[in-house]
């Protein structure tokens, strides 16, 4: 038996964790104090308050560390590099994303009072509330992994947490190129686009990987420029000197001051930027947004919730209109062609590997229909017999309106690059030289042996 089953114990470690909390002479990384704990941990262990089983000591006094120092049973699941989702669904269940599938973990909590400490633990150090009158919270933990915690009354089930895990060494683009997510050509293009200041919006559903590709697309900006990066949880891992990073303030009593996105997005016009980076259009901020990309701040970036490039359009109509500047249509359409350059529609597929299904250019308005045309995409041909998608990236069979400017800073593609016929030929004669060399070294190997 586990010692989390064994409730009696589990509750005896909680216990002393909550007791010697505050009052630990030093860090862990002391030795004197690690056997001080020892000495604590186990004048209670022969004193009777914990019946540990024999051979599991070490094991107990683990997850006695574990609630004094880290974060309970959540502790073991941050420190696997393999996990990059946590979802605690009560005290009883809870599921990670591990490998880019949903998978049941084995941990518990002992009750939910204890996932409740945990949360504290969490945003207490970040001023953040949550208590029955303020039940829902969003936080980001030490490491900027992004935090959000549900409690009753709106939590029926018990408390819930979902931990979005941020990466120890942040993907680059040839990460990406790695894993399949986008093309070589996808990512020099999508380098282009950065360095000669395009206004970019990144689009996709929760979880697809948006945060990431953003980090990506400002590493491409050149350093020396002035960047301000504007988030509700700060996520972003920018390489750059010059850069302010600026985050927004929930009310944490009622008489509080509340910061919103809009406000910073506001703020950050008289701060002189070059580039403004918002981490997500979500509401009024939008418009805001959009009249910085028309007014010389070029070049800026941010995120919003779509499933198509269309789509794209479509949502930021409706997050303009919630400014309540009662704008009519046809203007705000206008705003948003002459604002946004570029569309990247990101995707999590039903494998788990998340990947570039568009780079889009927005191009004119036409009536009352605005212009996008595909530069690249994905198409999906099959599955094999793990499930796992099989497909490949195309051109769009069209050269961006906007080459002249790519041109201007220096980037200067050949036009077979975006011909899909031009690529595949390239493809093939790729393959071709590989197996080639392959066949090479076979032979002379074979030689070798002689």
């Amino acid at each position: 038996m586990t010692i989390q089953k064994d409730s009696e114990l589990y509750e005896g470690i909680l216990w002393l964790a909550a007791r010697l909390d505050g009052k630990v002479p030093g860090r862990l990384e002391d030795p004197k104090v690690l056997n001080w704990l020892r000495e604590k941990f186990d004048a209670v262990h022969e004193g009777g308050r914990l019946a540990i089983p024999p051979g599991q000591e070490d094991d107990a006094f683990g997850i006695f560390i574990d609630e004094l120092f880290g974060y309970g049973p959540l502790q073991e699941l941050l420190d696997d590099d393999s996990i990059s989702e946590i979802m605690v669904n009560g005290p009883f269940l809870t599921y990670v994303e591990q490998n880019g599938r949903l998978v049941k973990s084995g941990i518990t909590f002992a009750h939910n009072a204890h996932v409740e400490r945990i949360i504290h633990k969490i945003v207490d150090p970040l001023g953040r509330t949550i208590d029955a009158e303020n039940p829902m919270v969003d936080a980001r933990m030490p490491d900027g992994s992004r935090v959000n915690a549900v409690v009753p009354p709106c939590a029926i089930d018990g408390p819930t947490i979902t931990i979005r895990k941020y990466a120890k060494e942040p993907l680059g683009a040839r990460d990406l190129i790695r894993l399949g997510s986008m093309s070589q050509d996808m990512a020099k293009f999508l380098q282009a686009c950065v360095v000669s200041k395009l206004n970019i919006v990144v689009a996709g559903g929760s979880s697809s990987g948006k945060t990431t590709l953003l980090n990506v697309l400002s590493s491409f900006i050149p350093d020396g420029e002035r960047i301000v990066t504007i988030e509700d949880a700060a996520e972003l891992s920018l390489q750059q000197r010059h850069v302010l990073r600026a985050e927004t303030k929930k009310k944490a009593r009622p008489d509080d001051t509340e910061v919103t996105t809009r406000d910073l997005v506001r703020n950050a016009l008289r701060m002189r930027p070059d580039r403004i980076i918002v981490g997500e259009c979500r509401g009024p901020e939008t418009l805001d947004m959009l009249q910085a990309m028309n007014t010389g701040h070029d070049g800026s970036l941010t995120t919003t919730h779509a499933n198509t490039p269309r789509d794209v359009i479509s949502r930021l109509e409706t997050l303009v209109l919630m400014a309540g500047m009662d704008l009519p249509l046809p203007v705000v359409r206008q705003q948003i062609v002459s604002a946004v350059h570029l569309i990247v529609q990101q995707a999590r597929l039903r494998d788990g590997t998340r990947k570039v299904m568009n780079i889009t250019e927005v191009i004119s308005i036409e009536g009352d229909t605005v212009i996008v045309q595909d530069i690249f995409r994905f198409e999906e041909r099959e599955r094999d017999d793990q499930g796992k998608v099989i497909g490949e990236f195309v051109p769009g069979g069209y050269r961006p309106r906007f080459e002249e400017e790519l041109k201007n800073h220096g980037f200067d593609f050949p036009p077979e690059m975006f011909l899909p016929s031009a690529v595949r030929e390239r493809r093939v004669r790729e393959q071709q030289e590989q197996q080639q060399t392959q066949q090479e070294r076979k032979t002379r190997f074979g030689r070798q042996r002689r």
